[in-house]
């Protein structure tokens, strides 16, 4: 097993890793901004050293300062976390050239699976289910991306391939508009992403976010957990997450499980990682795969009973994969609500100190967060505060149970946006299942 992990993260993923490292039996090493000496997992790690000043480009962006942390504490590997540098392969390429491990994919194949046109071609040839499109980079022959856009079929998206976070992407509903949007989203690409490498999709109308969980061992051998649907969105970013996807059969869950843990045994790939569809009138689409933990991933840990990021570091550690993929089984059903410091109706950050926080109770409860009573929640970095997720044996009890845990907790001293979730949980629809992932905003009228 690992000697000492260097946790280059903050917040609540912060506190899981190191949890999982305590359960594990690993030393742990806390880094932290100035403005960041407070949190939960600091207080608790066996060592802690400041990167820097509050700004994360100074700090939990600083490659070099974070491999000097491993240095100077005797640590053996890095665990990125979600965000920050958790899918950049430089980083990953670095922490292995100076000689530590990093707890997730090779350098190369997180380059991969970050350019999207690469990922779709490498999906694709493994067999899983690509949504129709350019497939490849679209170049400077109008003619050529005019005739492509018809015989896709309108409406058209076109992607940066080095996109993410909602950015990157433009729609395009008739012919006359496809060229002009081509040039928009290369200089928009240019300037967010250093790369105007832009792709052709079809664009679906109504579509969800279904995504599979998958674990593998770099040498070859991969599972998958089952699907999460992610389908309550707002700007591209999720809210509410559950597993299983409901109305997903069990038929097509294996089915499209296997391709994702095929196209793992392909590319030897490492750790935990998502892959990721859009679903819509019973066909999956993949879209992008991240090479991470996910945020939403206690609702897979609730419905198969394993610890995803104990596997990580695990594999890491060279034991490979603890359990054969006949061993999984999914019982019941898990939701999962962000908890943002924010307006529930503006969406505006509300940072500031909490006065008093009490924590929902009772089974089937569980909730993943940094905060205390006194804690101040500093208005540098991403709002989500905590992840509140219940499990129950079926959706509709898992539901109630989130309800009765959203109306218990209590989070005093800055707002927050319990209140949307509690809109979520009583609304009709998601109280159905199959929401799309343009129902969020319709609803709030975005």
């Amino acid at each position: 097993m690992l000697d000492k992990v260097v946790i280059a993260n903050r917040g609540e993923i912060a506190l899981r890793i190191l949890r999982a490292c305590r359960e594990l039996g690993i030393k742990t090493v806390a880094v932290h901004s100035e403005a960041d000496s407070s949190l939960k997992h600091v207080l608790l790690a066996d060592e802690s050293v400041c990167i820097g000043p509050a700004a994360s480009s100074a700090s939990y962006l600083n490659i070099p300062v974070l491999i000097a942390a491993a240095e100077v504490t005797d640590a053996v590997a890095i665990h990125p976390g979600y965000g920050f540098l958790s899918e950049n392969a430089d980083f990953a390429e670095q922490v292995e050239k100076s000689g530590y491990i990093f707890i997730g994919p090779r350098a190369d194949t997180i380059r991969i699976m970050g350019d999207k046109v690469a990922a779709i071609r490498a999906m694709k040839e493994a067999g899983v289910p690509c949504v129709p499109g350019s497939d490849g980079p679209l170049g400077d022959d109008e003619k050529l991306n005019l005739e492509m856009g018809r015989k896709i079929g309108y409406p058209i998206i076109i992607k940066a391939a080095a996109g993410g976070g909602g950015r990157g992407m433009r729609v395009v509903h008739a012919e006359a508009n496809l060229l002009n949007a081509i040039s928009l989203t290369r200089t928009e690409a240019r300037g967010a992403f250093g790369d105007d490498t832009v792709y052709m999709e079809k664009y679906l109308e109504k579509p969800r976010h279904v995504e599979f969980q998958v674990m593998a061992d770099g040498e070859g051998a991969a599972i998958h957990l089952g699907e999460r649907d992610c389908s309550m969105q707002r700007r591209h970013q999720k809210v509410v997450e559950e597993a299983p996807a409901p109305g997903i059969t069990l038929e097509q869950r294996l089915e499209i499980g296997e391709r994702c843990a095929e196209a793992c045994r392909r590319i030897r790939y490492r750790g935990a990682g998502t892959f990721e569809f859009l679903y819509e009138n019973g066909e999956f689409y993949f879209i992008e795969m991240n090479t991470r933990v996910q945020v939403e991933h206690p609702v897979t840990e609730l419905v198969t009973g394993i610890d995803i990021v104990k596997e990580q570091l695990c594999i890491a550690a060279g034991m490979g994969l603890s359990f054969r993929q006949e061993e999984i089984t999914w019982r019941g059903h898990a939701i999962e609500c962000r908890i943002n410091a924010e307006d529930p109706k503006t969406f505006l950050p509300s940072p500031g100190t909490i006065t008093q926080y009490h924590a929902p109770g009772g089974p089937g409860v569980r909730v993943d967060t940094h905060i205390y009573n006194g804690y101040t929640v500093p208005p540098y970095y991403d709002s989500m505060i905590a992840k509140l997720i219940t499990h129950g044996d079926t959706r509709a009890s898992a539901l109630a149970r989130m309800r009765g845990a959203l109306a218990e907790i209590v989070i005093d001293g800055i707002r927050t946006n319990i209140a949307l979730h509690q809109d979520i949980c009583s609304d009709a629809a998601f109280m159905a299942g199959g929401t799309d992932i343009h129902y969020l905003e319709k609803k709030l009228g975005l």
